[in-house]
């Protein structure tokens, strides 16, 4: 039973319990004693109870573990490459049944894009015409220039633009598209973040013309420079100035102005591997300062130092806990 969806989150604790028997079981060399003590676990607590039958839908998709996880269990328990590989599991078995779809849909986005990063990495790219890209964490972009047009279609993730002019004769358009909609650079820079169901846009210099994917007749919007807005693919958001924290991920920094707490680990999971949940007691705390995003422990470490916050860690890391000092 995988459980309603009102159920409480599971414990690390049950789900990192739950990884190491579903890893020992694939090893396929249990003793009778042992295969007695997993029983009795898996039926020990309706908790435990759901956290296998997670286990259990995962080998029903994947038809057993991972590859990558199936090789770390025949590691010794206590080698580190066992222990990295238990906590990707417990991830795995938090995320089933509402997130495997996207998991599995990011990780064919990530690997068949022309250009992608990896959580907690950023890339600097300079395309055929001198337009300069960088990519921020977890995106995945793909590169289209033919003799019409000078296309990036931003699969998820963010990027910073920097458009350059095209030397060609045809002086073909530069356009970024995402599901929502497709804009044009109208010499300028600028970031675009996809975001589903909607895009995120801040225009830095110049401007940008948004056309939406399913608009039909509608008007294109243009954003000037200091303008950001938001859209769908049917309707676009407001019109709203820019902050100082547009861009601060290319300088490696998070930035953070009276942010609430919840909103603000949010931003910060994005660049690390794992979970970081927000207690709902102390989510609307204020956060102010800058953060580096290229090492987050520091940026948890800074928090519990600055605020009246306890930062715990479990899975090695990959499940982390924010609750009241």
């Amino acid at each position: 039973m995988l459980g309603r969806r009102n159920d409480p989150p599971l414990a690390p604790e049950v789900l990192e319990e739950a990884a190491e028997w579903l890893m020992r079981l694939s090893e396929d060399n249990l003793s009778d004693s042992e295969r007695s003590e997993w029983e009795c676990w898996k039926l020990s607590s309706p908790e435990r109870g759901r956290a296998w039958s997670r286990a259990q839908l995962l080998q029903s998709k994947l038809g057993g573990l991972p590859p990558s996880l199936a090789m770390s269990a025949l590691d010794r328990p206590s080698s580190p490459q066992r222990r990295v590989a238990l906590g990707k599991l417990a991830l795995l078995l938090a995320a089933i049944p509402t997130g495997w779809g996207s998991w599995k849909l990011a990780q064919s986005q990530q690997w068949s894009a022309d250009y992608r990063t990896a959580v907690g990495q950023r890339r600097e790219l300079t395309l055929a015409d001198g337009s300069q890209i960088t990519l921020n964490t977890d995106t995945a972009i793909d590169v289209l220039f033919d003799a019409g047009q000078r296309l990036i279609h931003l699969r998820e993730g963010e990027i910073l633009v920097q458009t350059a002019p095209d030397v060609s004769p045809l002086a073909r358009p530069f356009l970024v598209s995402t599901r929502q909609g497709r804009m044009q650079a109208l010499g300028t820079r600028f970031t675009v973040r996809e975001q589903s169901p909607r895009t995120q846009l801040a225009v830095l210099e110049g401007a940008v013309r948004i056309e939406l994917a399913d608009g039909g007749q509608s008007t294109p919007m243009i954003v000037n420079a200091g303008q950001r807005t938001d859209f769908s693919s049917q309707a676009f958001g407001s019109l709203q100035p820019t902050d100082r924290s547009i861009g601060a991920w290319t300088q490696g920094m998070l930035m953070a102005d009276k942010m609430r707490l919840a909103d603000f680990v949010a931003e910060l999971a994005r660049y690390r591997r794992g979970f970081v949940r927000c207690d709902p007691a102390i989510a609307g705390l204020r956060i102010s300062g800058a953060f580096p995003i290229s090492d987050t422990q520091r940026t948890l470490n800074m928090l519990a130092q600055t605020y009246p916050i306890h930062v715990t860690g479990h899975l090695n890391g990959y499940w982390v806990t924010l609750s009241a000092a």
